[in-house]
């Protein structure tokens, strides 16, 4: 089976506490973006289903085509770190100009590679609120590959 076709787990929810901790990480890490076309720094924290928590931050490049989202940089860490087998049970991301941004496409497809439907995604959402939703109900058609 592969690492996307996983059943739902039904974790216990986030405590207030450890969602708080996982945003104050993202916007932490947001500081160290590399955004010298943009000034959008973003930060992303990934709280692995083992407790592991694993941050990284966007890193633009003159060929714009090839900057890094904060999302996949925190995701590439956490496999580099802990290995091809990490499931994210939560993942937080922040920006540092005040605006919302749900994760883009590109970033949605990366995190479900990681997940289970129920994986929670914190993002920033109007009028400097943080929103909270599944990776199955941003990604209700993701891209799958079988194994056969």
């Amino acid at each position: 089976m592969s690492p996307n076709h996983h059943a739902p787990s039904h974790p216990t929810p986030l405590d207030p506490a450890q969602a708080a901790d996982l945003q104050q990480r993202a916007t932490a890490v947001a500081h160290h973006a590399y955004a010298p076309y943009s000034n959008f720094r973003v930060g992303a924290a990934v709280l692995l289903t083992d407790g592991n928590i694993v941050t990284g931050c966007n890193v633009e490049n003159a060929s714009y085509r090839l900057t890094v989202c904060a999302e996949q940089a925190a995701i590439a860490a956490a496999v580099s770190l802990h290995g091809p087998g990490i499931r994210i049970r939560a993942i937080a991301v922040a920006n540092l100009n005040d605006t919302a941004s749900q994760p883009c496409g590109a970033c949605r497809q990366t995190i479900h590679e990681f997940s289970t439907p129920d994986t929670i995604v914190f993002f920033p959402a109007e009028a400097g609120t943080i929103a909270e939703t599944t990776i199955a109900a941003l990604l209700p058609a993701a891209f799958l590959l079988t194994n056969s």
